[in-house]
């Protein structure tokens, strides 16, 4: 079972999510907020596996508490996995979502298949892109790289480029260590490696590059 914890300063919305999700049972709604920290609380005490996290909300935005929820303190327990909802915001609003360190965002009209897929995809520990907003974002990457100059794809290693193409497909560590031969120490030490070279400090940043430099075909290109 996938446990979530939705949070949507809208009630309507909230509902909506109630019924597609209920509709899949290996999805369990646990718990719900309607503002940021409502949801950083509730996802601490609750541990979901996955939380739904909506941008624009009273009290405390999205972005904040995913930050807050991402880089847990000692105190606050084991980091949560975030997946964005979103709708087609300032540049900035979807730049903010990523280095806040969400596993990735989903628009809120996409469809409920691509939903309930970018939701299995973050719960087993890889990062969804929605396939609009990644384009967008893939080009706020292209502009700070044009003022700030940062490592590219090509400083990576043959190795650390096949584990990159697995990150991109969803795969977790253990997916990675078996289709490679390696053991999962290994992998992580690669994606740390990958985080490095190419500035990121997460899954959601390294796939950008990925389809950014075409090493991987599909639904971003």
């Amino acid at each position: 079972m996938i446990r979530l914890v939705l949070v949507d300063d809208q009630e309507l919305v909230r509902a909506g999510l109630r019924l597609i999700l209920s509709a899949h049972d290996d999805l369990v709604i646990v718990g719900e907020a309607a503002n940021g920290q409502a949801g950083v609380d509730a996802a601490r005490l609750l541990k979901p596996d996955v939380v739904l996290m909506d941008i624009r909300m009273p009290v405390l935005d999205g972005i904040e508490a995913t930050r807050r929820l991402v880089q847990a303190s000692p105190d606050a327990g084991t980091p949560q996995r975030v997946l964005a909802l979103t709708t087609f915001e300032d540049d900035e609003v979807l730049w903010g979502v990523i280095e806040a360190g969400a596993a990735g965002f989903v628009l809120k009209d996409a469809p409920a298949v691509d939903l309930v897929g970018a939701i299995r995809v973050t719960a087993r520990g890889g990062s969804w892109l929605d396939p609009q907003v990644a384009q967008r974002v893939m080009g706020l990457v292209r502009q700070r790289r044009a003022n700030t100059p940062t490592p590219m794809v090509d400083a990576l290693t043959d190795r650390e480029l096949e584990v990159l193409r697995l990150v991109a497909s969803g795969a977790n560590n253990t997916e990675i260590a078996g289709s490679l031969h390696l053991s999962e120490r290994t992998v992580k030490g690669h994606i740390s490696a990958i985080f490095l070279k190419l500035g990121v400090r997460d899954r959601a940043g390294a796939i950008i590059h990925a389809y950014d430099a075409g090493i991987v075909p599909g639904r971003y290109a």
